[in-house]
C-alpha cells in the first residue's frame, strides 16, 4: 500500500515537468551557439573574481576569441595548484561559490586519481543531465518500467578527507545520499552500501536487496560491474536463499560492523521469497537476475572498451532494452543518450561550454578549435569542456565521433582515451581501432574473447601484435586462427598504417598469446590500487602501447594466424 501511495504521489508530481523539462531542452539544440556562448559569459562573469578568473583575465573577455586568446588549452595539471589551495579550504583560488560539498574523485583507468571541486552548481548541472537522461528513459518505457524499483550500484562518497576536511569520493554515492527520501525509496540497494570495500560482499549485498523486488531498471556505468553482480549471485545462491527466508546478512562477509547494523535492520524474514528462489535454482540450476526479474532496463556505458562485457550481460540478464548512459564521470555529464541501443548521445549544450579539436590535429601546438555548431557528421574530435566548477578548456583526452545532430546540436559517441595509442613502427594504433576491429569480427563469426588487451611485441626478426588472452578463452585453437585471420583484415581496413606497416614487412601478423587463467582479473586489480581508482568506473585497456608487456607476464604459448600453438 505504501509503495503504491508513493507511484501516485511521484507519477502526479513528475508528468508536467517532464514534458516541460524536454520541451526546454529541445528547444536550445536548436541554436548550440546561441546557447553555448551566453553559458560561456555566464561562468566568466560568475568565476572573474576567483584567483584563477583574475591570473586568465575574465574580467576583459568578451569573445569566443578573447576566451581562447586567455585560457590555454590544458590537461588537468594545470589547473592543479589552484585546486591544492582549494583542497586546503581556499575555495574562491577556483570557485566563487560559499561552500564545496567534495571532491569527486576519477576512476584512475589511465592515471593517478584527479579531485574534482564538487559544488551547489556541481550538483544542480549534474542532477540536470541525469533528469534529462532519466525522464526520456521513463517516458520511452513508461508502462514497462514507470516508477518500478531501481537497482543502482553507487561507491563510496568519503574514502578519505582533504586537509581541509572535505570528503573525497565517489559522486554516484554523494548523489545518492543526497536524495529526497520519497525518490530514495524506489532505489532498492541501502546507500551505505557504497561504502563496503570488498567486492564481493558489496555485490551480494545489492543482490540481497534487490533480487526479491520487481526491478524495472538497472543503472551503473561500467557492464563489467553488471557482470560481476551476476555471478556473485550465482555463485552465492545458497547463502542468499538462507539470508533471505532468515532476514540474516551471512556473518563471513567481509562487511564492517557499523554498516552491517545499518543494514541488518533493514531486512527481514521472508520465507515465501526464499522458496521460490529454491524452486528457480532446481529448476535452472542458477539464480541470475534473468530468473527472476520480468524485462527491465539496463543502463550503463556501450561505447568505447565495454563490448566484450555487453555481450555477456543476456546470458545473465535475459532479454532487456538497453540505453548508453552517455559521456558522463566524474569531470560531470557531456551527453544525453535519447533512444535505446547506441551509445551516442546529444551534447549537454546547458551545463557545459565545449570546444573541438580534429582527431588529426592533436598533437598540433596550435591546433583548430571548434564549437558546437561547428562539427561535421562522422568526424572524429577531441573534447575540451569547460564547466562552472573550475575547469576550463580542459583537454579530458576523450575521443568523440559525431554521428548524427538532434536540432543543429552534434550527437557523439564516446571512442576512447586519446592517451591509448601505439606506434611501434608507425602505425598510429588507437583503442579505437581495436576495440572496433574486435566488435566487428565477434559480431561476424558469433564468438570473441572475453577480456583482452592488445599490445606490441619486440622480435628481432619482426616486430608483431599480440592478443593477450587468458587459458580457456574462445579464441582457442583453430577458432582462434580464424578470429585472428578476421582481425588483421578489419585492423588493415580501419588503420591505413597499420595495413602499410603490414605490407611492407615491418609488422608480423597478428598472435594470440595465452595467459594464465585469472590473469586479467589480478592485474586489473593491481592496476586499480596503484591508482586508487574505483572498480565502477574502471575501464580495463583494450590496447596497451608498451612494447615491454609481454615479457612482463606468465605467457603459457602463443598461436598465429597460420602457426601451430607453440610454447614461448
Amino acid at each position: 500500500m505504501l509503495r503504491l501511495l508513493i507511484v501516485h504521489t511521484i507519477g502526479k508530481l513528475i508528468a508536467w515537468p517532464i514534458r516541460r523539462r524536454l520541451r526546454a531542452f529541445d528547444q536550445a539544440c536548436l541554436d548550440p551557439r546561441a546557447v553555448q556562448e551566453q553559458l560561456l559569459q555566464s561562468i566568466l562573469r560568475r568565476q572573474a573574481e576567483t584567483a584563477y578568473g583574475r591570473d586568465h583575465g575574465f574580467d576583459d573577455i568578451r569573445t569566443v576569441e578573447d576566451f581562447r586568446r586567455q585560457v590555454p588549452i590544458a590537461p588537468y595539471e594545470y589547473v592543479e595548484p589552484y585546486i591544492e589551495r582549494v583542497k586546503r579550504g581556499e575555495i574562491h583560488a577556483l570557485i566563487n561559490e560559499p561552500t564545496i560539498y567534495m571532491f569527486a574523485l576519477t576512476s584512475g583507468t589511465t592515471a593517478s586519481r584527479k579531485f574534482i571541486p564538487v559544488t551547489p552548481q556541481y550538483l544542480r548541472d549534474y542532477r540536470h543531465g541525469w533528469n534529462l537522461w532519466g525522464l526520456r528513459t521513463l517516458r520511452d518505457h513508461r508502462r514497462a518500467i514507470s516508477l518500478k524499483p531501481i537497482v543502482q550500484l553507487a561507491g563510496d562518497p568519503d574514502e578519505f578527507r582533504t586537509e581541509a576536511g572535505i570528503p573525497c569520493g565517489s559522486i554516484s554515492g554523494f548523489t545518492t545520499q543526497v536524495q529526497k527520501r520519497i525518490i530514495r525509496r524506489l532505489y532498492c540497494v541501502p546507500p551505505e552500501t557504497g561504502r563496503i570495500k570488498d567486492a564481493t560482499a558489496r555485490m551480494y549485498v545489492a543482490m540481497l536487496f534487490s533480487l526479491p523486488q520487481d526491478v524495472g531498471m538497472v543503472v551503473t556505468a561500467n557492464p563489467s560491474s553488471l557482470v560481476q553482480l551476476a555471478r556473485v549471485a550465482d555463485e552465492r545462491k545458497e547463502s542468499l536463499v538462507r539470508d533471505l527466508a532468515d532476514g540474516t546478512l551471512d556473518r563471513h562477509l567481509d562487511i564492517p560492523d557499523p554498516i552491517r547494523r545499518s543494514l541488518t535492520r533493514k531486512l527481514r524474514p521472508r520465507p515465501r521469497v526464499a522458496r521460490r528462489f529454491e524452486s528457480i535454482i532446481r529448476q535452472t540450476g542458477t539464480l541470475y537476475p534473468k530468473d527472476v526479474w520480468e524485462r527491465h532496463l539496463i543502463g550503463c556505458w556501450t561505447g568505447g572498451s565495454v563490448g566484450p562485457y555487453l555481450r555477456q550481460l543476456p546470458r545473465y540478464y535475459g532479454d532487456f532494452w538497453l540505453r548508453d548512459l552517455g559521456l558522463v564521470a566524474s569531470e560531470g555529464r557531456f551527453t544525453i543518450p535519447i533512444v535505446n541501443d547506441t551509445p551516442s548521445g546529444v551534447l549537454d549544450i546547458t551545463t557545459h561550454y565545449f570546444e573541438f579539436i580534429p582527431e588529426d590535429e592533436a598533437d598540433s601546438p596550435a591546433p583548430t578549435v571548434l564549437g558546437a555548431h561547428e562539427l561535421q557528421e562522422g568526424r572524429h574530435y577531441f573534447l575540451l569542456p569547460t564547466s562552472a566548477y573550475g575547469l576550463y578548456r580542459y583537454h579530458i583526452r576523450d575521443l568523440v565521433k559525431v554521428t548524427g545532430f538532434h536540432g543543429r546540436t552534434p550527437c557523439l559517441q564516446f571512442l576512447g582515451k586519446g592517451s591509448s595509442f601505439s606506434n611501434l613502427t608507425g602505425e598510429k594504433l588507437s583503442e579505437h581501432h581495436v576495440t572496433r576491429a574486435v566488435e566487428e569480427v565477434a559480431r561476424r563469426l558469433g564468438f570473441g574473447p572475453g577480456t583482452y588487451s592488445l599490445a606490441p611485441c619486440w622480435d628481432e626478426q619482426q616486430p608483431y601484435y599480440g592478443l593477450f588472452v587468458e587459458e580457456g578463452d574462445a579464441v582457442g585453437g583453430e577458432a582462434g586462427r580464424k578470429f585472428l585471420d578476421a582481425l588483421e583484415e578489419r585492423l588493415r581496413q580501419h588503420n591505413s598504417e597499420y595495413e602499410s606497416k603490414r605490407d611492407s614487412g615491418r609488422l608480423g601478423p597478428l598472435r594470440v598469446v595465452v595467459l594464465p587463467k585469472g590473469f586479467w582479473t589480478e592485474w586489473d586489480r593491481n592496476r586499480l590500487r596503484r591508482s586508487g581508482g574505483v572498480p565502477e568506473q574502471y575501464k580495463h585497456p583494450c590496447l596497451l602501447g608498451d612494447v615491454n608487456f609481454r615479457r612482463s607476464v606468465p605467457v603459457l604459448r602463443e598461436m598465429g594466424g597460420s602457426t601451430e600453438v607453440r610454447s614461448p
